[in-house]
């Protein structure tokens, strides 16, 4: 007889099963199960007659987790009642399984405004807008006030216009476009428009504070030009922008100065780090009679004047912008509420407006849903938590949340809060925080879970090295780490833990960005062809309870995922090169959710055949749709007839082409172009006839296009690609596109933009390697798991916003403009999304089952990546990596882990040699198989 081995949290577990009858507060930190201890207490809340199916509300954060669950819970219903025989309520529970509440928070509020929609204040066949909808009806709202405004436009507006974006704060790919700024701006007060405060604007001497730094530039850049090598004086060469600003101002254009512009300049200038950061230069005479030193402490004093100055303007602007940006969100709101719809911000608000406000509607739905379960709870906001809490107050008169104490027995609530990743949408550790003192003040246990069923002991024993010191509570707002317990064994002669070098990691002189872009894909494909191809190391399959044994199978390129914090940085795509690294050598690969997708081969060649449909005399997109993979004309044919005919359109094809019944050389020669162009002649006569996905149909049809996408290497996704370009079609016909024309300029625009995600292809058992980002990844498991992009920063440089709920106020950065309320609260709100960075890390690394992948530089860490949180626990102490072991079950190293360095850089003490070096990840929970360091290639 086997007995499951005891647990160390074994008690919480079993509370968890049998305690039906207390609310409970769980904190289950990554891999520990929490999906199955709350499938398992409905089960048993069910079982027990303690409440009926239809009683039941159990609410998570992504419709595919709601799926899920739902199916799990029927799976677990379906095998109690295997177990326990003659069960009614199971019999019950199963029968009306629909009727149960299972689902996204968004749904749960939608389904309660629709069954009082008067109460809510909403019309009663209202639809709802996804997010891509939403923000095409808002850019329509913001487009009609912009064409507006622009005849008189306010104070903040023209000021606004006038500025160029500081770096490192767009909100959006094409952000520096400085109407899409404003846009930007507008949408981003929208996604917080409950919260209403206004911003706080002090008073701005705006021409005094201009005129002091103009003096200082001015005097500044007279000094400057006095240099005695204008040449090859390199802080001479740094300070050339002063110089520049200053010629323009003695000269300004038009003969008159112009605030708005002096006021973007200096800004400009202020947030030119090559300027603002300049190079020394040599020798103590920087000219005549003129220190170097004299120079640097003078540029030093315009530097602080220019930051100050930068710093009270864009706190006045932002100021101004909020005010005047709220009209195109009231434009939007009116959009709304003309068509009837409403989007996910506004399901939230009028669902705990209605709970809250509605005495009757609240009682009623009180009594209907005795047991709440809420799952994900570190990703909850504000409104969500006031929602559920009143939903199960014991006190039906209460109304405000934040008094109210749960039921007994009716709320569970599971959550780990180093989980906590989704700031940007509006999750709010504090609010986490802050329901967990108030239930835990009304009597609500909290218990902990940490027996991880995941991660294989070395790896959790290395994620706990790493993190335990980093997260240790405090004013950030950040949990206290509480460590992973291991529930597997390590497999035998196989390491789990690889420290995988960046062969060429140095520039010029020293260890670079740009040179670790170039160099990791690279290696990062070699190493997936190495463990698919050559390695013969095994993994346990996802699913494979360790109970019942543990399957170890060989690695397949399902097996892996490739984790980015980013997918474009400046309109550059991250993953790109390490896809390209993959398909060099044929592997299978599948992006999850890239940015990219306007920028794939088959995306940009049915967008220049849709325009050639539309435009037949676009000179460039016929011959783009000729010449590219839908006809795949060669060059050779494309230019002798326009040597012979000129450029080839549809409508202009030479009669001695047309078929006529006859046949000739170059009527046989140029029958492919001929073809094109009557295909092409024929969908732009019907296009308005029909749907927009019929016309791409027929064009793809005709083309044989499926097939020919389907057999290229990463073809599912092409495949996926393409077809996706017909559900946008769908999709902007159902939201008001009238026209063909309309639906192709929509597209250009997109692609212009640079918005669009790849087609979602994913599925269970879809071969392929994964690359995702770590959020999207979160609640997955892979058996594999390679960190990539490594030189993505840890943290921004700035904060991006800063909330005070008792004061309603929620203060953006607005088109890169800092209001003065998150200036004053910068560094407390730099900390809270430092330790969110960190807290990104551990999720990344927990995706981990077998084998975890970590990017490093042989010569020692480089601070600030957002993997940089692994460093402690893979790399040894200076000189402990200089004599490493062999590591079992890998290749033949060699005795350095960095391929190239200049010739004036040698290997130090710190570098380490590949090998299993005298590391353990083990300084939380105990020992376990060393870090492997990868040799390069």
């Amino acid at each position: 007889m086997s007995h499951k081995p005891q647990l160390v949290d074994d008690d919480a577990r079993e509370r968890i099963r049998a305690a039906l009858d207390e609310s409970l507060f769980v904190e289950a930190a990554a891999g520990t199960g929490k999906t199955t201890v709350l499938v398992s207490r409905i089960v048993n809340v069910l079982a027990a007659g303690a409440a009926r199916v239809d009683q039941v509300l159990a609410v998570t954060f992504t419709e595919k987790a709601a799926g899920e669950l739902k199916l799990r819970l029927r799976q677990e219903l379906e095998r109690a009642r295997r177990d326990n025989g003659a069960a009614p309520h199971l019999d019950d529970a199963i029968a009306r399984l629909e009727d149960a509440q299972v689902s996204t928070i968004h749904s749960f509020c939608a389904d309660l405004v629709r069954e009082r929609p008067v109460e809510a204040r909403v019309d009663p066949g209202f639809e709802v807008l996804d997010d891509a909808e939403a923000r095409r009806l808002f850019d329509r709202a913001f487009d009609g006030w912009m064409e507006e405004t622009l005849a008189d436009p306010p104070e903040g507006v023209r000021r606004a216009l006038r500025r160029r974006p500081p770096g490192g704060f767009q909100t959006e790919p094409d952000s520096r476009e400085p109407t899409r700024r404003l846009a930007a701006a507008a949408w981003r007060l929208a996604e917080w428009r409950d919260f209403t405060a206004p911003y706080r604007r002090d008073p701005f001497a705006r021409d005094a504070r201009i005129l002091t730094v103009v003096k200082a530039l001015l005097a500044f850049a007279d000094l400057t030009a006095r240099a005695g090598n204008q040449r090859n004086d390199r802080l001479y060469l740094a300070t050339r922008p002063a110089r520049l600003l200053a010629d323009a101002i003695r000269a300004p254009a038009g003969g008159r100065h112009d605030d708005d512009g002096l006021e973007a300049q200096l800004a400009e200038l202020s947030a030119n780090r090559r300027f603002m950061d300049p190079y020394r230069g040599r020798g103590r005479l920087y000219g005549k009679d003129i220190e170097r030193e004299t120079v640097l402490a003078r540029h030093a004093e315009l530097g602080r004047l220019l930051l100050e100055f930068r710093e009270a303007a864009d706190a006045d602007l932002a100021a101004c912008l909020e005010r005047e940006l709220r009209a195109p969100v009231a434009r939007y709101e009116q959009l709304k509420a003309a068509s009837g719809t409403l989007d996910f911000l506004d399901l939230l608000l009028r669902a705990r407006d209605l709970i809250r406000d509605d005495a009757v509607a609240r009682r009623d739905f009180q009594r209907r849903f005795t047991r709440i379960f809420v799952d994900e709870f570190q990703d909850t906001d504000p409104l969500q938590a006031e929602l559920l809490l009143l939903l199960a107050a014991d006190d039906p008169d209460e109304r405000d949340w934040e008094r109210t104490r749960p039921r007994q027995g009716a709320l569970f609530v599971v959550g780990d809060p180093k989980q906590s990743i989704y700031r940007f949408r509006r999750a709010d550790l504090d609010v986490y925080a802050r329901v967990r003192t108030q239930l835990e003040a009304a009597g609500v246990p909290v218990l902990h879970l940490t027996s991880s069923f995941r991660g294989a002991p070395s790896i959790q024993h290395c994620v706990n090295a790493a993190f335990a010191p980093q997260m240790t509570g405090g004013s950030a707002g950040g949990p206290t780490y509480v460590p992973l317990s291991p529930t597997r064994s390590d497999p035998v002669g196989q390491p789990t833990v690889i420290a995988l070098p960046v062969p060429r990691p140095y520039g010029a002189q020293r260890v670079s960005a740009a040179a670790i872009e170039r160099s990791l894909p690279d290696a990062v494909g070699a190493f997936v062809r190495w463990l698919l191809q050559e390695s013969g190391w095994t993994i346990t399959e996802s699913g494979s309870a360790a109970g019942d044994g543990e399957r170890r199978v060989p690695i397949q390129p399902h097996h892996v995922c490739v984790l980015f914090r980013r997918f474009q940085h400046y309109r550059r795509d991250m993953a790109r090169p390490y896809a390209d690294a993959l398909e060099a050598r044929d592997i299978p690969h599948l992006l999850v959710g890239g940015r990219s997708f306007h920028e794939r081969e088959e995306v940009a060649t049915v967008r220049a055949a849709l325009a050639a449909i539309e435009w037949p005399d676009d000179r460039l997109s016929v011959f783009a749709t000729l010449h590219g993979s839908l006809f795949a004309i060669d060059d050779e044919t494309l230019f002798a007839y326009f040597h012979r005919y000129g450029v080839p359109r549809p409508f202009r094809i030479p009669g001695a082409l047309r078929a006529d019944g006859t046949s000739s050389p170059e009527r046989v020669r140029f029958q492919p172009i001929t073809e094109a162009l009557l295909l092409l002649e024929e969908l732009h006569g019907r296009r308005n006839e029909r749907p927009v996905d019929v016309t791409l149909g027929q064009l793809l049809e005709a083309t044989r296009a499926h097939a020919g996408f389907a057999m290229r290497e990463s073809g599912r996704q092409a495949l996926a690609n393409v077809l996706q370009i017909g559900e946008l079609a769908r999709q902007h016909e159902a939201a008001g596109g009238l026209s063909f024309r309309s639906f192709v300029e929509h597209l250009l625009e997109e692609a212009e933009a640079g918005r669009g995600e790849e087609a979602p292809i994913l599925e269970e058992g879809a071969e392929g390697v994964r690359l995702m980002t770590v959020h999207r990844a979160k609640g997955l498991e892979f058996p594999v798991v390679v960190l990539a992009d490594p030189t993505c920063r840890l943290r921004r440089p700035g904060a991006d916003r800063y909330i005070d709920p008792e004061r309603g106020l929620c203060a953006l950065r607005l088109a890169g403009c800092a209001p003065i309320d998150l200036i004053e609260h910068e560094q407390e709100e730099v900390s809270r999304e430092g330790a969110e960075a960190v807290r990104v890390a551990y999720v990344a690394a927990t995706r981990a089952r077998d084998v975890l992948v970590v990017p490093a530089t042989g010569d020692g860490p480089r601070e600030g990546g957002w993997a940089s949180p692994l460093d402690d626990a893979i790399y040894p102490p200076a000189g402990d990596g200089r004599d490493p072991e062999t590591a079992p079950a890998c290749p033949r190293f060699g005795r350095d882990s960095v391929l190239q360095r200049p010739p004036d850089v040698a290997a130090s003490a710190a570098t380490v040699v590949p090998g299993q070096p005298r590391l353990e990840c083990g300084a939380v929970g105990g020992g376990g198989p060393a870090v492997v360091w990868w040799g390069p290639h």
